[in-house]
């Protein structure tokens, strides 16, 4: 159970950071914050990268499986932090994909 528990904390943590990163530069760069944003922003997204690397799968593989998480996270983000109500077909396509990293990231290959 705790390798389960590790590479699902890496792939919070990356969407986390590659979210948050992200959202500093967007409010450097679209809402006139100050420059800090942008470099805390940048400093930010710099260790998503390298809390990508933690993941024991392969780098292709990693960043299938986190593509989808990336893609429920940001909808998370955006229902909590930007005010995006998600309608029945965004939490459809959000279960659906959830489904999907399931498969490809913990169904035993031959």
């Amino acid at each position: 159970m705790i390798p389960f528990i590790k590479t699902i904390v890496f792939f919070i943590l990356a969407g986390l950071c590659e979210i948050g990163g992200g959202y500093l530069v967007w409010l450097w760069l679209k809402e006139e914050k100050s420059i800090w944003y942008g470099i805390i922003g940048a400093i930010i997204l710099t260790l998503y990268g390298y809390v990508m690397t933690l993941q024991t799968a392969s780098f292709g593989k990693a960043y299938v499986v986190y593509g989808g998480i990336f893609i429920v996270m940001a909808l998370l983000w955006a229902w909590k932090i930007d005010n995006f109500k998600p309608d029945k077909y965004d939490l459809i396509g959000t279960a659906i994909i959830i489904v999907g990293i399931a498969i490809i990231l913990f169904i035993p290959r031959k």
